[in-house]
């Protein structure tokens, strides 16, 4: 695996990559690389012939109390997951190249409507953050295939409506939840958890699949809105009984995000919480 820091070289061996026929695919991440990110490296070496991981933390997509000075930062092990995983190459940019112009003045990439409700609403810009870091680095690298994880599945549906609305030549990748063996979802911020709470995380996807349960199996006629309302207040109830602080808990269509209504048919069911001052998504998609 060779580390590139400069996007000039990145650039060049993207170039002499194309040129040998090969097809680049492409996993962005921030870093604390755990199963999950390799899952997606694994899902783009099956894809692609030529792999990029970048590392970057984006500080666009922070807002002012967030944890951006104590995210974690795990460079050596990183690599050494990357090059295990057969990973090509490593692209390391620094801020001063993405953000040309400083984080204020910079150009951003904004996409409405999806971004407004859930994790948008709780965290104000952080979708603008995201999709302006992620349409830059889509114009450095230039991959055929980017692949990212379903357990940010926001983010997931906002970066497919980028791609779509901006004419991008890549194909986006979902790639299903990589979780523990207990059930929670991999995450980086899983390490901010101490041991009672680690226990207690994992209630959030058991509600997570009670409420799905509930709306596969408990309706034995059309389900109407109260009933989708009525399961999102018991979650949150459950959740704040075992000590979460609930931020939302939504069943939507899977499509557009939206409330859920009895007619549709994709259902996904997000969510997240707080755990002392830890903040914890996940979500489960079901076809009624």
């Amino acid at each position: 695996m060779i580390t590139i820091q400069r996007e000039k070289e990145l650039r060049a061996t993207i170039r002499q990559q194309k040129s040998q026929g090969k097809r680049i695919g492409f996993v962005p991440t921030m870093g604390n690389l755990h199963d999950g990110h390799i899952a997606l490296v694994n899902r783009a070496l099956h894809l692609c012939d030529y792999v990029v991981t970048s590392v970057y933390v984006n500080p666009l997509q922070f807002g002012a109390n967030e944890d951006l000075e104590k995210y974690p930062r795990t460079l050596v092990a990183d690599k050494e997951k990357l090059v295990q995983a057969g990973n090509h190459a490593l692209f390391l940019p620094q801020t001063s190249q993405i953000y040309t112009g400083g984080l204020e003045e910079h150009t951003k990439v904004v996409v409405p409507n999806l971004t407004e409700d859930h994790c948008g609403a709780s965290r104000p810009g952080h979708f603008d953050g995201v999709t302006t870091v992620v349409s830059i680095l889509f114009n450095m690298v230039q991959p055929d295939v980017a692949v990212f994880g379903q357990k940010d599945f926001q983010q997931l549906a906002v970066i497919r409506k980028m791609v779509q609305d901006l004419h991008m030549p890549v194909t986006v990748e979902g790639h299903p939840t990589i979780r523990e063996d207990d059930g929670l979802a991999m995450s980086s911020r899983n390490g901010y958890l101490d041991a009672n709470q680690r226990k207690t995380a994992t209630i959030l996807y058991q509600t997570l699949q009670q409420t799905t349960d509930k709306l596969k199996n408990s309706f034995s006629s059309k389900p109407v809105n109260d009933d989708f309302a009525l399961l999102e207040t018991e979650a949150r109830a459950k959740l704040t009984e075992a000590g979460f602080r609930p931020d939302y808990y939504n069943i939507v269509a899977s499509d557009t995000l939206r409330p859920a209504t009895a007619d549709d048919k994709e259902i996904t069911v997000l969510a997240a919480a707080y755990l002392g001052n830890t903040r914890l998504i996940d979500n489960i998609s079901i076809t009624l």
